[in-house]
């Protein structure tokens, strides 16, 4: 008769075990979730920006049409990037992009007094900066639910749940070329 009690006793605790893992697990996920969908807005909003700020230059620097076609083209595959490696590959070549389409105000100056360019280029300023933030926040999310499905006890339940590994929001091999400062040429 005791055997029974400490071997239901052991099922109990496990079966709780498998309940607190799964739910701090969900709400791991749910987390990493939420990150990305604020990357996801404000990207949003980036890829919005990006029409007007080509336009505007247009006027000044109709001859740099590489450049304004080199940013429509990088924009147009960062808006249709799916998950967190395509979109951090895509967004990589947009923000190379419009660093170069942002230094061709270098060489214009009446570009670069020109208001609506000095409004669109402080807007995408502060975006870049909240965007970094997001990415710093989801990457954090990711670490710890990454963290969350290896450690004891969970682990010995994250698979029988479906919990595998998330990918981070990086840069990746392409950081060394975001990091440059972009290089003007005429």
């Amino acid at each position: 008769m005791s055997t029974g009690w400490i071997v239901l006793g052991v099922i109990v605790v496990l079966v709780f075990l498998a309940f607190s893992a799964y739910n701090r697990l969900v709400a791991l996920g749910q987390r990493v979730g939420q990150a990305f969908a604020d990357i996801d807005v404000q990207l949003k909003q980036r890829h919005d920006l990006v029409p007007n700020l080509v336009e505007t230059v247009k006027g000044y620097a109709s001859h740099e049409r590489g450049t304004l076609d080199d940013v429509i083209k990088a924009r147009n595959s960062a808006i249709s990037a799916q998950g967190p490696a395509q979109m951090s590959a895509a967004e990589n070549q947009l923000s190379g992009a419009l660093g170069r389409l942002i230094a061709l105000s270098e060489a214009y100056p009446d570009l670069k007094a020109n208001a609506n360019f000095q409004q669109l280029a402080s807007e995408l300023s502060d975006l870049e900066n909240k965007i970094a933030a997001s990415r710093r926040f989801f990457n954090n999310a990711v670490q710890e639910y990454n963290t969350g499905i290896q450690q004891m006890p969970a682990a010995l339940f994250a698979g029988m749940f479906g919990f595998t590994k998330k990918d981070f929001f990086d840069l990746g091999a392409s950081r060394t070329e975001v990091e440059a400062a972009p290089q003007v040429k005429f």
